[in-house]
């Protein structure tokens, strides 16, 4: 069974995407580790000699409590939505939220990570200037990004952007065999610009390679990318994005602010973000 690892501050955020992670556990056969943070405040112990120690405790207590009292909450939905099969673990750690993650999902052998991007009003934020940033370029599985307010809907389309590199095969393969859980359509995209560098054999080697999958390749050719990819999603009904991070400077060129806001605007589509091997 595959495990997915979600962390949560129990917000609005990240109670919406616990929908999510619940439908994609069932999606895949997962079971869910949820996760909760915190940051135990720094006090200096010569003005609390006496104290010291019970300041910590009682700072302990409380998240425990509210851990505590939050977890029913998720499980009255998964029961809500016939989901309540789905075994759900806990963990709620002290420290570092990046630091924990990565150990949690070391420990854990973790498939996915799935997790609400709180206080999202554009994609730069999105993946630049929250958690979620952090998380994608630390944490080497692949990692589900849920926009704020993005209600669940049943994966028909899978988008799949790709610059046909043949380290870039192994990736979509695992897009693809989540696809046939759910019976949807991947449709690759590839922005050729005047620049290109990818052969017109190479595309036909793919689509060879490919031909007995449910799949769509499409080369648009453009220099205007960010539009092109935002006309991808918009036009081709595209309900999940894959992506590929190959260097954290992809995100800062492609999605810079003017375009973020128009995406988060236009556009509100959870994106899957896979890690090249």
């Amino acid at each position: 069974m595959k495990k997915i690892l979600f962390p949560t501050d129990f917000s609005d955020c990240a109670t919406n995407a616990f929908v999510h992670a619940l439908e994609f556990a069932k999606l895949v056969n997962a079971e869910l580790i949820l996760l909760h943070t915190f940051e135990i405040p720094v006090y200096d112990s010569q003005f609390f000699p006496e104290n010291y120690a019970a300041i910590y405790s009682s700072i302990e207590l409380a998240k425990f409590e509210v851990f505590k009292d939050e977890i029913p909450k998720l499980r009255a939905i998964a029961e809500e939505r016939n989901l309540g099969d789905i075994v759900i673990k806990h963990r709620l750690m002290d420290g570092d939220l990046i630091y924990n993650l990565r150990n949690a999902v070391e420990e854990d052998n973790v498939d996915f990570v799935i997790m609400g991007s709180s206080g999202v009003t554009d994609w730069t934020k999105f993946f630049l200037g929250s958690n979620t940033s952090a998380v994608i370029s630390e944490i080497k599985v692949p990692v589900l990004c849920i926009p704020a307010d993005t209600k669940f809907k049943k994966i028909k389309t899978i988008g799949f952007t790709t610059r046909y590199r043949e380290k870039d095969k192994a990736e979509l393969r695992k897009v693809l065999d989540i696809a046939k859980k759910t019976n949807a359509k991947v449709k690759s995209l590839y922005v050729k610009t005047s620049s290109s560098d990818v052969s017109d054999v190479t595309i036909k080697e793919w689509e060879k390679e490919f031909a007995h999958e449910n799949i769509e390749f499409l080369v648009l050719p453009s220099d205007e990318v960010k539009e092109t990819i935002l006309d991808f999603i918009l036009y081709k009904d595209i309900d999940v994005l894959t992506t590929i991070t190959h260097k954290r400077s992809f995100f800062e060129g492609l999605f810079d602010s003017s375009f973020t806001k128009k995406i988060a605007k236009e556009v509100s589509v959870p994106v899957l973000v896979m890690h090249e091997t």
